[in-house]
């Protein structure tokens, strides 16, 4: 790529709207993690991340990656989520976004799946390289 290519590049990716990084960051995120690239399954999140999902302790950034790369490593059960993005708000250097995540959870044996609904709100803040990513979280599950 040419350093006018590169420019062309950069000024195209900072130009696109926050509410579209945050559904492109959140989307690349969900195929990700259902590919089990444990490698990228952080890059979601910033790193003073305070999340807050029901019935569990608090969690900070490395806790929560650590969580989810032990999912990703687990020989027991395969763990796939589906996004529904109800809402994304932005203004200035903060964004919510009202959403559910689904997580089929399927043990490898071949035992019957399980299912957790889970609604949230995603605080997102842009990062210095221009990304925005999670900052605060809070969601609750629902079992089915």
């Amino acid at each position: 790529m040419t350093g006018l290519s590169m420019l062309a590049a950069v000024v195209a990716y900072s130009s696109e709207k926050p509410s579209d990084l945050i559904r492109g960051a959140l989307e690349k995120w969900t195929v990700e993690f259902n590919t089990g690239k444990s490698g990228q399954v952080c890059e979601l999140f910033a790193p003073d991340l305070i999340a807050n999902y029901q019935g569990q302790p608090e969690r900070n950034y490395e806790s929560l990656c650590r969580q989810l790369r032990n999912s990703l490593g687990d020989r027991n059960r395969t763990f796939h989520y589906s996004l529904d993005i109800k809402e994304i708000l932005v203004s200035g250097d903060l964004a919510a976004v009202r959403l559910v995540w689904t997580l089929k959870i399927v043990p490898n044996n071949g035992g019957e799946a399980h299912t957790v609904v889970e609604p949230g709100i995603d605080i997102f803040r842009p990062q210095p390289d221009g990304t925005w990513k999670i900052s605060r979280f809070v969601a609750y599950g629902e079992s089915r």
